[in-house]
């Protein structure tokens, strides 16, 4: 008892580890050494322990570098940078992740840690005099934090049963568990105990309007709303069974469906709170700086990042993002994360403003000139050191840029499958909320827009598109892949594609094995201007990488002969080293295998099957 104690002990003053500063969160004092019974009954030290329980979210273990850019590769969007290894991120990006890597350990126990400090503040804060008979606005604050402790937990299991499965579930502080070391639970009864959890946290946590301080950076009723959505539509699909080996989702699935639906149309009514930003950059510009570009409040909830440490900042922009090298005015970062060359291609040629944001398909030079790169080194480029106010010539890794968890659009798009599902076909009001998503991306170019389907299964297949296309390098499809059962299938396919690709057939047919470039000087401009801008022999790459060669020699007025086709290999698509996503297993490897260092302390638990 004593050791369960003092491990209590120390658990606890690790929730009231704050903050010392932030450009994004509420400044406050920590007093690190107060027991829980007095520190829940302040206003002040219950907002530090909230902050204490957000802190695990970022960092180099949460969503600044791990859970945002290692754990969501590879799908048929982007995938890691580098040569397999079992024991890093790359053995990750291919499926090929060891129980002994350091990647998925860590973060395991930082997510844990995050648990035990919300179960720490969900027992206490309703146990408080303030929260039943302190003043009308200490009841409403108590409720609040109890609302956002529920919330943080289930965006901790979430996580947690998405990469792993049938995880251990205490929902109490570890001082009350008769035993430590929890076997796996039931994923499904985890799932409903936070939706639950999710449904009491709405009704107590306050909408954006209503609390303009906590900004996109603190749980507000509309993300709570979100995330129960996103969490039905989990519990919904499909997921690989401890029981039965194979991909299934449960004969109730409807039920969740409804769920989504639910807390979907309830948003969507309420566009004073959340609605689409018109200008889609601008969403993701919005994360890097103090300055934001988001009045429709499209980001609702996102990761604040700050402190230039591995454990507040995130690597952002650093490790991913569009690539710099040597650049007088930028430094050196980016190019961790690099998109699967067939990506650029599901793109509309000239209409689609989202490709040139989401695909970094030139580098910045140590001249500061912009330059194509060869498509197996494009970047995710949503994230850039140019876009936010760090000085280039700095050697720093960490620039203090967000990490967008749920935006206004994922709601059109998860109302509009849900609504699908339900009817087995779409209303009208689903088509809108996709039409919707399809105008923003196509402003100046709509008579381009893709005709939408009106059948169930059409539709459907549509919805599996625009998801690809709206939130590439934002850690979203390979989890829609995995809960739609379609992952096993979508890698063949892009692995046929690939091989197309290469050999210069299908779809791919005219694409020019070499481009002829020279290096042209990179303005920080829009997206899409930028792009526009390369000097390509034969015109804008809107041309020039949609046709074949006009010549195969390098005119003698082009400095750079660029791979174009011709750069894809065999070894790039089917290569142990560098092949895409080598080590998949269908109903072996949709799951991670559990942490070595988590098995030896808990032996109750099991590891997942195929490891």
């Amino acid at each position: 008892m004593k050791t369960k104690f003092l491990k209590y002990t120390m658990l606890f003053a690790g929730v009231l580890t704050l903050f010392s500063s932030c450009k994004k969160y509420l400044d406050v004092t920590s007093p690190s050494t107060t027991a829980p019974e007095v520190a829940f009954e302040s206003t002040t030290y219950t907002n530090s322990v909230l902050i204490g329980i957000y802190s695990r979210l970022c960092g180099d273990y949460g969503y600044g570098i791990r859970v945002s850019l290692y754990f969501p590769q590879t799908a048929d969007d982007f995938r890691t940078s580098g040569d397999y290894s079992s024991t890093d991120r790359r053995g990750i990006s291919m499926y090929g992740a060891s129980p002994d890597n350091a990647d998925l350990s860590n973060t395991f126990l930082n997510f844990y840690t995050g648990i035990e400090r919300a179960n720490i503040a969900i027992k206490y804060i309703p146990a408080s005099k303030l929260y039943s008979n302190g003043t009308a606005s200490e009841k409403t604050l108590l409720q609040t934090y109890y609302g956002e402790a529920l919330a943080l937990r289930a965006q901790f299991y979430y996580e947690l049963i998405r990469n792993w499965g049938d995880v251990p579930a205490p929902f109490i502080p570890a001082a009350d568990q008769t035993e430590l070391a929890q076997p796996n639970a039931n994923r499904d009864a985890t799932y409903d105990q936070i939706l639950a959890d999710l449904k009491t946290a709405e009704g107590l946590v306050p909408w954006r309007s209503e609390n303009p301080s906590y900004g996109d950076f603190r749980f507000t009723k509309g993300a709570i709303k979100g995330l129960r959505a996103r969490v039905a539509l989990a519990r919904g699909g499909y997921s690989l069974r401890t029981e039965t080996h194979k991909m299934e989702r449960r004969a109730d699935y409807m039920t969740y469906y409804k769920i989504a639906y639910d807390e979907c149309l309830d948003l969507i009514g309420r566009r004073g709170e959340h609605s689409l930003n018109p200008v889609y950059e601008n969403i993701f510009k919005s994360l890097h700086t103090t300055t934001r570009y988001d009045d429709a409040h499209e980001l609702m909830f996102e990761v604040a990042s700050y402190g230039a440490n591995a454990s507040t900042d995130s690597k952002l922009g650093y490790y991913d993002g569009l690539n710099y090298s040597n650049s007088p005015s930028y430094g050196t970062a980016g190019g961790g994360v690099n998109a699967i060359p067939t990506y650029f291609y599901e793109f509309d040629q000239i209409g689609d403003c989202r490709r040139d944001v989401t695909i970094g398909s030139y580098m910045v030079n140590n001249l500061d000139q912009k330059i194509l790169v060869i498509p197996t080194s494009q970047t995710d480029a949503k994230f850039r050191k140019s876009w936010t106010g760090i000085s280039g010539t700095t050697t720093a890794q960490n620039f203090s840029i967000n990490w967008p968890i749920l935006r206004f659009a994922d709601v059109l798009l998860m109302y509009a499958e849900a609504d699908n599902e339900i009817n087995g076909s779409p209303s009208a009001k689903a088509i809108d909320a996709l039409n919707e998503i399809k105008a923003r991306a196509y402003v100046g170019f709509t008579s381009r827009i893709p005709n939408t389907p009106t059948d169930h299964d059409g539709f459907f297949n549509a919805i599996v598109k625009e998801r690809l296309l709206e939130f590439g390098g934002e850690g979203v499809r390979k989890f829609d892949l995995i809960r739609w059962n379609l992952i096993n299938s979508k890698f063949t396919e892009t692995r046929t594609k690939l091989t197309q690709f290469m050999n210069g057939e299908g779809p791919y047919q005219n694409l020019p094995a070499v481009v002829f470039v020279n290096g042209v000087a990179f303005k920080n401009g829009t997206s899409t201007a930028e792009v526009a801008g390369m000097d390509l022999y034969g015109g804008a790459p809107n041309t020039v990488l949609f046709q074949p060669n006009i010549t195969t020699t390098r005119p003698s007025a082009y400095s750079t002969s660029v791979n174009w086709r011709s750069a894809v290999s065999v070894d790039n698509i089917t290569g142990n080293a560098k092949g895409f996503a080598t080590y998949f297993e269908a109903n072996k490897k949709e799951l991670f295998p559990y942490p070595t260092t988590a098995l030896v302390q808990n032996i109750n638990l099991k590891q997942n099957y195929g490891y």
